[in-house]
């Protein structure tokens, strides 16, 4: 019986080794819960004080401080670590909390992050400041780009939509408000269509009016024409739309005039005009062409998206440009319009020319970051934010299907601009269900 038992107790020893081992590669928030978080809270509460000391993040007591501690306390006096304010563990890692002394600033933490990855063994430290004298450490606990699961909390409102999923396991949010023009680069098969799918999946559920530029005859995006107010599939016809929303602006400047504000959003709600979110699919085809006679569109289509850029914020006219490579090779006008394009996505490049393109205008310290992205990772992508920092992110796999089922159920919030009517695609049919053959069930007449 004791040898029974014995047996019983080393099978039950190896099954929950064993289960803790698939759940660590299969389900790593579920470790992490377990495991993971116990282990690196206790490595974290017993070491922090030194390895603030070791990582150059303590400073001298003042005068009053040390004087006290030398006569009342008769102890050594030690530097002053931050103090911990508050700590919390999630489902991905550890929130920590710090009050900083003075003569520390966030930078300071932030120069030392990777260091205090490997400290206390976590796969990521991020750091955030969340107000004067106080910043948040994001650990996390085991790579969650690996495979992407947004947050349960994140969804579309206002002008925020949800699009990818940062490294410290917090939603990446396109916020138009805050940047309200975007450009996303990125080469092929790097993901770049996966996070413009994305979007249109959570602004089709926004009160906005969605206006597309596929000049690849529209095969990235004619799917999604029930839920577009505008499509264009040739630069001429590019070229005549952004001519009508540079008249569109102008009107809705004439409305802010007339009631004396100054944006959109300061407007009555019964008077106040749709946001327009323009999304571009390549800007290559509609700054590059190919013969002279070419050139006076070129012209047209660079002025109206530049004057867009410049001034369409405060009307609620939004643009959203991807591209393979944008700089002073497309032609006159490209840089000026890039500089305008406050918010910068850049997934894997062919090379650094590229991502200094993108980035080394607004974060240059991201610049190496986007220039290793793994090509076995579609999706992942440098992103900066409107703090003036940049993250890692990964868009979540989002089938074609899935987007046009979304653009069908709210294909109703399609506002009603009829300067946009011209170009309003057609709508495609949704097919019939295929059947196997011909019934055999037999038709019974109907009788009196």
């Amino acid at each position: 019986m004791a040898d029974l038992s014995l047996w019983l107790e080393g099978a039950g020893a190896l099954a929950g080794a064993g289960g803790l081992g698939y759940a660590k590669v299969r389900a790593p928030r579920v470790y992490w819960s377990l495991v993971g978080m116990p282990a690196t809270w206790g490595r974290f509460t017993l070491s922090y004080r030194s390895t603030m000391d070791v990582c150059g993040l303590t400073v001298q007591p003042s005068g009053l401080r040390a004087f006290m501690t030398r006569s009342v306390a008769r102890r050594e006096v030690q530097p002053v670590p931050p103090k911990i304010r508050r700590v919390r563990g999630t489902s991905t890692g550890l929130r920590v909390t710090l009050r900083l002394p003075a003569g520390l600033e966030p930078a300071d933490v932030i120069a030392s992050s990777e260091r205090l990855r490997h400290a206390w063994g976590v796969h990521s430290v991020t750091v955030a400041e969340t107000k004067p004298g106080f910043v948040e450490l994001r650990m996390t606990g085991y790579d969650v780009l690996r495979r992407v699961r947004m947050p349960r909390k994140a969804q579309p409102h206002g002008m925020v939509v949800p699009v990818a999923l940062r490294e410290d396991g917090t939603a990446f949010e396109r916020d138009y408000r805050k940047m309200p023009m975007a450009l996303t680069l990125g080469a092929n098969s790097s993901g770049k269509s996966m996070y413009q799918r994305n979007l249109i999946k959570g602004l089709a559920e926004l009160p906005v009016a969605l206006v597309g530029i596929d000049c690849k005859r529209g095969v990235e995006q004619s799917a999604f024409a029930p839920r577009l107010s505008a499509l264009v599939t040739t630069p001429d016809h590019a070229a005549s739309l952004l001519d009508v929303l540079v008249a569109e602006m102008e009107s809705r400047f004439d409305l802010l005039g007339l009631y004396g504000v100054s944006d959109l959003w300061e407007l009555p709600v019964e008077v106040r005009p749709v946001p327009i979110v323009v999304l571009v699919d390549e800007i290559a085809e509609l700054f590059l062409i190919s013969s002279n006679k070419d050139e006076d569109r070129r012209t047209r289509i660079v002025t109206a998206l530049i004057r867009l850029a410049q001034m369409a914020r405060s009307v609620g006219i939004h643009l959203e440009i991807c591209a393979q490579r944008f700089g002073s090779d497309l032609g006159k006008g490209a840089t000026m319009l890039r500089a305008q394009l406050t918010g910068r996505v850049v997934h894997r490049v062919n090379d650094k020319e590229t991502a200094e393109m993108g980035l080394k205008d607004v974060a240059p310290a991201a610049v190496p970051a986007a220039c290793v992205i793994p090509a076995d990772r579609p999706g992942t992508a440098v992103a900066t934010d409107p703090a003036g920092g940049w993250c890692r992110i990964r868009t979540p796999e989002t089938s074609r299907d899935e987007v046009i089922a979304v653009c069908r159920e709210f294909a109703h919030l399609v506002p009603d601009l009829p300067a946009l009517d011209p170009f309003r695609p057609p709508v495609p049919r949704v097919p019939a269900p295929a059947t196997d053959g011909p019934s055999l069930v037999k038709p019974v007449p109907a009788t009196e």
